[in-house]
């Protein structure tokens, strides 16, 4: 195992749905000792809170008006990542249909996306004191942490990325997770408030022929040679 990274490291990783970029970012955490944040998780319990509260999650206007309301919480620890919105426990609740239909709407708006990089940058600065943190997402490096000493931007073959998650979610439909997940990352890269994109600096990693302990090995390298 490899030695705990020094005080105040951040890794970030960034990449495409389907990509690999929590698997990898967990198990980069683990073997350094570092926490892990998955900012995703947050823009999926906003959404979920949304849904939940009768919001018309394709109205703008409607989302940015009440997106400050929520409290969401989302823990730290790489073996045990928890998120929590008002108190309750939603980490199984967040992963439904429903909300990976309409979490593209939320995240694109901008009062979303700034009312949670403020509770990001909060999670990553407590972390800082104990080690580091790798955080994931799709703006990690070019916005929540662009100072982060560690950038990795995470890709794979849409093919690739399908049968990954219709693996996970014990789907069977592969050619419609496809879909999907071209439709998400269009998307995700044409929205006018923290796109995504390869951050300054980013190391590019296509998945797509490795297995995910390579993966790993391969961004633990970094953090280290980063020393």
């Amino acid at each position: 195992m490899s030695a705990p990274a020094p005080t105040g490291v951040v890794v970030a990783i960034d990449g495409t749905s389907g990509s690999g970029k929590s698997s990898t970012s967990r198990g980069v955490a683990t073997r350094l000792g570092l926490r892990f944040l998955d900012t995703g998780a947050m823009y999926r319990a906003m959404t979920w809170w949304m849904l939940r509260n009768d919001v018309p999650v394709d109205d703008p206007v409607a989302v940015a008006a009440r997106c400050g309301e929520p409290e969401i919480v989302a823990g730290t620890d790489p073996f045990a990542p928890t998120i929590t919105v008002d108190g309750a426990d939603v980490a199984a609740a967040i992963r439904t249909p429903e909300v990976t239909g309409a979490v593209s709407a939320v995240s694109a708006v901008p009062e979303v996306r700034a009312r949670l990089l403020v509770l990001q940058r909060a999670v990553i600065d407590g972390a800082l004191e104990n080690g580091g943190i790798v955080v994931e997402g799709r703006d990690i490096g070019s916005v929540v942490a662009p100072d982060a000493e560690v950038k990795v931007f995470l890709t794979a073959e849409a093919a690739a990325r399908a049968a990954r998650r219709t693996a996970e979610e014990g789907g069977s439909d592969v050619a419609a997770t496809e879909s999907s997940l071209r439709a998400r990352d269009a998307i995700d890269s044409t929205r006018a408030a923290s796109p995504l994109t390869k951050a300054e600096g980013a190391v590019h990693v296509d998945t797509t022929p490795y297995t995910l302990e390579e993966v790993v090995d391969l961004i633990v390298h970094m953090v280290e040679d980063a020393r």
